[in-house]
């Protein structure tokens, strides 16, 4: 067995086992805290409510445990099974040679691993969403949003990968640079077709209707220094009940959104201050910095993968013996996430720190008080638990738990 070969199982075992462990942990927070609503909370979320959010984070953790080992046990199938190898030789003997054929086994890889996230898609929409009366999705919508998800991918996607594999053959050695201006220009493009071409291939968007709630949110928008193309309203209730709001775009696409169910549960302050929230995050250049590390984490990669398509042994390692550009890019991207698991807790603590400033900004540009409201209200009303196990959150959250953010709003709250 190759060294490398070895090193990738024991990096395989050792993720799942961590993944496993931290949902364990999640799941036993939220079932120590089920009977008793934290003090803070206790006038805004009753028992029924925080035993519901308890009761929603174990069944979400339990199917979150079978999709990771369901995931895990694909990976190595594709890989060290020889997975990849055999759809791979199954494109050759079906004719195909060339671009062609590197193409239809890259795309029947993705398709694969889209196909295998299916069940566990369903469930959590049909089941577990449903138990808890989050769920408004129909079987046919559930259809149509997979086969658009499927068709935007594959359009996206294979003419980028085309696009790679013509760059490695035919640009030299400095072909790793030539590509990443590639997925650079790509990542740049996907963001200003998001708002404008793909998003409302999902959900509808309308003008927020004219009346106090808009020249709230308008105004709000010109004191942050901030000039939105659109204050827009999706049609989220089509799908969930869950609320949320957000910002996205950059320079003419920059749009504020706002989740229709949103505005049935927060008021006018509250939802101005969740939006001088998002708005902090644009202000304090969090959408630029977020931008910033990820281009500057594909030119690494593309710099490694340069590295590794010379050395003779890493396709070998991994399962596929005598394979070409396409293999190996399939690889990389299948190997790199496996190592990369243990950076998880800086990434999250990093978007952790963006949260905070993001809440500070608000409470500067609107009210404290209310965006604490609106955070004790949405944690409610999307079953968040309150009662989060701490090294769960370090490892994964993305959002510091609502106890640590109303502590810093209005820490009288918690005296």
């Amino acid at each position: 067995m190759h060294p490398f070969t070895l090193l990738f199982v024991v990096a395989i075992a050792a993720g799942l086992a961590t993944q496993l462990w931290l949902l364990r942990r999640q799941a036993r927070a939220a079932r120590a805290g089920r009977e008793r609503v934290p003090a803070p909370f206790a006038a805004a979320v009753s028992a029924s409510e925080h035993a519901r959010a308890a009761d929603y984070t174990v069944a979400q953790a339990r199917l979150a445990m079978a999709e990771h080992a369901a995931g895990a046990a694909l990976l190595v199938l594709l890989t060290l099974g020889g997975g990849i190898a055999a759809i791979d030789a199954a494109a050759s003997r079906a004719g195909l040679a060339g671009m062609p054929r590197e193409l239809a086994t890259v795309a029947s890889v993705m398709f694969l691993l889209a196909l295998a996230g299916l069940p566990f898609d369903a469930w959590r929409t049909f089941r577990i969403e449903s138990r808890f009366g989050f769920n408004r999705t129909t079987p046919a919508l559930f259809a149509a949003d997979v086969l658009k998800g499927f068709v935007i991918g594959a359009v996206l996607l294979l003419p980028l990968v085309a696009l790679l594999l013509w760059l490695m053959r035919r640009t030299g050695g400095a072909w790793w640079l030539w590509a990443f201006g590639a997925w650079a220009a790509f990542t740049l493009l996907l963001g200003w077709a998001w708002p404008r071409v793909i998003a409302p291939m999902f959900n509808a968007f309308r003008e927020l209707e004219p009346g106090p709630m808009r020249e709230g949110v308008e105004s709000l928008a010109r004191r942050c220094g901030f000039e939105p193309k659109g204050v827009l309203v999706m049609d989220g209730s089509r799908r969930s009940s869950h609320g949320n709001a957000y910002f996205t775009g950059f320079g003419r696409t920059k749009r504020i959104v706002l989740f229709d169910t949103l505005l049935t549960s927060l008021v006018v302050p509250e939802v101005e201050a969740v939006l001088a929230h998002e708005l902090g995050h644009f202000r304090l250049r969090h959408v630029a910095l977020r931008l910033a590390w990820t281009l500057a984490a594909s030119f690494t990669g593309f710099a490694f993968l340069a590295w590794i398509a010379g050395e003779g042994w890493f396709q070998p390692a991994l399962g596929v013996g005598a394979g070409g550009p396409h293999t190996l890019i399939l690889l990389f991207t299948l190997a790199v996430p496996v190592f990369l698991f243990p950076l998880r807790p800086l990434t999250a603590w990093l978007s952790r720190r963006h949260e905070f400033a993001a809440d500070r900004f608000a409470a500067c540009h609107s009210s404290a008080a209310a965006l604490a409201d609106a955070l004790v209200k949405l944690h409610r009303d999307n079953a968040v638990t309150l009662t989060p196990d701490r090294v769960y959150t370090a490892f994964y959250a993305s959002h510091p738990p609502a106890v640590a953010r109303i502590a810093k709003l209005v820490p009288e709250r918690l005296r």
